[in-house]
């Protein structure tokens, strides 16, 4: 074999061993994923139609309502902390997540309902309600349209109208990164590949987190902000999730916020990139007697302040007038 042709030979060779190495291991990797999304959840039916949840801890029951990208995974990660604190958490997948199905009205409102509809299939009568980025906006919903059956009220991080009058607190996302990142929704390969040259840029778009704020956190919180971009692998089981909230995200409408009795606390961080800050400080403004968190740093993932905001949440959950 002449020269010229063994280099190209060789190279062949090692194109083909690269090329199957990925496969072999983005395949292990999906598999682990799809079973970690599967792990603990159960598929119950109920009036408003089959609903997937989990359950954690003894006490106050909170149902724990997951943003963008989520599922019952998501919701129990962000409120795990919780049911050792004395909290029942129920961490429901929403419309078009995991196996909760997507069904012909998938609005804020119908949303709300099927939350109320997963505490009457369980059997509880009154509830705390945590929503957290995308899952805000059904969450406060279900403070609005039922009053008696929602104890205390957290919005973390919230998707959350605000008058356009208000100074945003960051700037809209640019068309070319929407259009990246729906791209990277529609494909398993696509964002596992992400995650692996370009994390970073991952954490910055996708979680909306300076990702600078990691090299200094402690190993706790580095750990939580990995876990959350590593679980939103299989993507393609959130799909159809994702593109409802990024239309409900450019259809947000004011809600009758001063309907909500509920004792409420909203958080956010000036640095989130997705510019809750500015709508949570709104609506924590129009809700009586609402509390209010805003820090300078933490990006949408609230980096260095995890132990903060669950020490507040406890506190809201055992208020007395609370329950």
């Amino acid at each position: 074999m002449k020269r010229p042709q063994y280099w190209v030979a060789a190279g062949f060779v090692v194109l083909v061993l690269a090329v199957s190495g990925i496969a072999w291991r983005f395949d292990s990797d999906i598999k682990i994923a799809q079973a970690n999304a599967a792990r603990g959840s159960v598929l119950l039916q109920t009036r408003c139609g089959p609903i997937e949840y989990q359950e954690a801890g003894n006490g106050v029951p909170l149902l724990a309502v997951h943003g963008s990208g989520g599922g019952h995974d998501q919701g129990m990660a962000f409120a795990a902390g919780l049911a050792r604190k004395g909290v029942r958490v129920i961490a429901m997948s929403r419309f078009g997540y995991l196996r909760t199905p997507m069904p012909a009205d998938p609005s804020v409102a119908a949303q709300a309902d099927a939350h109320v509809c997963l505490l009457d299939a369980l059997g509880i009568a009154k509830a705390a309600v945590m929503g957290g980025s995308a899952g805000g906006p059904s969450a406060l919903q279900m403070a609005i349209r039922y009053p008696d059956r929602v104890s205390a009220l957290v919005l973390l991080v919230p998707l959350a109208y605000k008058p356009p009058t208000q100074a945003d607190s960051a700037a809209p996302m640019p068309a070319w990164v929407e259009n990246t990142m729906m791209r990277m929704i529609g494909s398993d390969f696509l964002f596992w590949v992400v995650l692996h040259v370009a994390r970073d840029q991952a954490i910055k778009l996708v979680l909306a987190t300076p990702p600078g704020l990691l090299t200094t956190a402690s190993p706790a919180e580095r750990a939580r902000v990995s876990a959350m971009l590593d679980h939103i692998l299989p993507v393609s089981i959130r799909a159809q999730g994702l593109v409802s909230d990024t239309a409900v995200g450019k259809q947000l409408k004011p809600s009758l916020l001063a309907a909500v009795r509920a004792p409420t606390l909203v958080i956010s961080a000036r640095d989130d990139r997705y510019g809750t800050y500015a709508s949570a400080q709104y609506t924590a403004s129009q809700i009586a007697g609402a509390k209010f968190i805003g820090f300078d740093t933490g990006g949408h993932t609230w980096v260095g302040h995890n132990d903060e905001v669950m020490a507040e949440i406890v506190k809201l959950l055992v208020a007395p007038g609370s329950q």
